[in-house]
């Protein structure tokens, strides 16, 4: 029977490979702070002795990006340390590695979406810190998947819940419109990290949804869907209070390599979003 390892369990990303692998012939080993201290390394060397996994996929993340400025050493720690230790445990026992990254890797200048091969450019904490943790893994370990993704949502706190319940506290909600990604269902993602993880492809991959929208048209998407009749206002990123850490303006991330293996096209994102907000009974009748 294969063995994965989920670190970050409770996460959005963990709770769906765990729906996912619920019913399968697959030995789940789920951690979380509170019982895996990742920047500890014979904290995870002893853990992944003793299980052996065939695959350790690494959800755990410093993701409060505004945060992640003032706190770049806890940052650091977790998006860097974390990775390294971890892919160092699975160097030793013999396990590949799959390592989550984000779109803020890049800089959010670019005109065409950003493919596995361009060149990144952080400009936040967050981004460096996510950046540092994937050449870690990299140095490392030649049995890795890093995967990054963009606009994620699933069960926890994200961009549509916090939509749907400002819909039901205000008449009027204002929205980014020139920031411009791919909302990507936590759900979805999970699919397309247990397909990769058969196939032996190592390499880095972009895993979003299909389709480019901006924030604006992703929260009328949502109130579309939802029935909500709410009056959402455009507005520049500098009409919006101000954010601490920089935000790329354009955050599509193209998936070239897993769309050029052909076995596995990731849905697009109205579809990908139909599904979550029937699953979570938040599509009106």
């Amino acid at each position: 029977m294969k063995k994965i390892l989920i670190t970050g369990c409770n996460g959005q990303l963990g709770r769906a490979l765990n729906q996912l692998l619920d019913s399968q012939d697959i030995e789940i080993v789920n951690t979380d702070v509170d019982t895996l201290d990742i920047c500890d390394l014979d904290q995870v060397l002893a853990l992944v002795s003793k299980e052996k996994p065939d695959t350790i996929i690494n959800c755990a993340a410093h993701t409060a990006v505004d945060k992640c400025e003032t706190d770049e050493e806890n940052a650091r720690r977790i998006n860097a340390l974390g990775p390294e230790n971890l892919a160092t445990a699975a160097r030793e026992n013999g396990a590949q590695i799959i390592q989550v990254s984000t779109d803020y890797v890049f800089d959010g200048s670019a005109k065409k979406p950003y493919t596995e091969s361009d060149t990144p450019c952080p400009q936040s904490v967050y981004g460096a810190t996510k950046l540092a943790g994937e050449q870690a893994v990299q140095k490392i370990t030649d049995k890795y998947y890093i995967v990054r993704t963009a606009w994620l949502y699933g069960d926890g706190n994200n961009f549509v819940r916090t939509m749907l319940r400002l819909a039901d506290e205000r008449d009027t909600i204002t929205v980014v419109d020139d920031q411009f990604g791919s909302p990507t269902s936590a759900l979805e993602l999970a699919r397309m990290i247990l397909h990769i993880a058969d196939t032996g492809e190592y390499g880095i991959y972009h895993g979003t949804c299909e389709g480019i929208t901006s924030w604006y048209e992703f929260a009328k998407e949502i109130f579309a869907m939802a029935k909500k009749t709410v009056n959402v206002v455009p507005v520049s990123t500098d009409e919006y209070p101000a954010a601490v850490a920089k935000r790329p303006a354009y955050s599509v991330l193209e998936n070239q390599k897993l769309n050029s293996q052909g076995s596995y096209r990731m849905k697009d994102w109205k579809d990908a979003l139909e599904e979550y907000m029937t699953q979570m009974g938040y599509m009106a009748s």
